[in-house]
């Protein structure tokens, strides 16, 4: 599918960051070419009605975001407040449709790799079921390390493809700061997985220009696999 699974270790580990930056870069290189942004599920509000802020997408609500619960809660256990059930065909089918009309889908998932999405389910159970390439996400901070070491295990024992990490600064971290806490090679010693790049941490991370900046700086090979990465504007 082409499409990419932008995954994390927990909640606030950047995946929207990662997100807007890689949608912020398209938005600016490649302006005749079709991106579409999907929010597997969402609990609460938060990065539905943000995308919808920062990017005019030729998509309808329901596509960016098929399945919504009110309460802040784990989709299981929102949904069993609510009465309802967790409609995975649904947002499957809606993924399918929005890729068949994109060149690209940006597809955020929600909390971490082994947060739940049904009783039975967590998100790299589904994103293997799926066929989905993905992107782990790790926030820059003490635990790094093993944070990255146990979410690509789990990827690993599910068999949940990873095309690489992405570090992310949740604070204004020196060179050396990063290099104490999320050492690159000893993250990718230990989990065999490439390091993508590092986003640093942003005071406005609304600032389009600036995200764009910070995704040209990633290895965009590898999270936009099969997209011609020569930018239009410079032709």
């Amino acid at each position: 599918m082409n499409s990419l699974l932008i995954a994390g270790t927990d909640t606030d580990a950047g995946k929207t960051v990662l997100t807007t930056a890689l949608a912020a870069y398209w938005q600016m290189y490649f302006p005749d070419r079709s991106l579409g942004i999907m929010k597997l599920m969402q609990t609460g509000t938060g990065d539905r009605e943000l995308y919808t802020r920062l990017f005019s997408l030729d998509q309808s609500p329901e596509e960016l975001n098929p399945l919504h619960f009110d309460a802040p809660l784990a989709p299981p256990i929102a949904a069993e407040r609510e009465g309802r059930r967790i409609e995975l065909e649904k947002v499957w089918t809606t993924l399918q449709s929005l890729s068949e009309r994109k060149d690209f889908v940006l597809v955020e998932a929600l909390g971490g790799l082994g947060s739940p999405v049904t009783w039975e389910l967590t998100v790299a159970d589904i994103a293997r079921d799926w066929r989905l390439r993905g992107v782990l996400v790790v926030p820059v901070k003490l635990g790094a390390i093993g944070q990255a070491v146990a979410n690509v295990a789990l990827a690993k024992h599910t068999g949940f493809k990873l095309r690489g990490i992405v570090l992310n600064c949740v604070k204004a971290y020196s060179e050396q700061e990063i290099a104490d806490l999320a050492p690159v090679d000893l993250i990718q010693s230990l989990t065999q997985i490439p390091v993508l790049g590092i986003l640093p941490h942003l005071d406005d991370p609304t600032d389009l220009a600036k995200l764009a900046k910070i995704a040209s700086d990633l290895d965009l090979e590898q999270l936009l696999p099969g997209v011609n990465l020569v930018p239009q504007t410079s032709k």
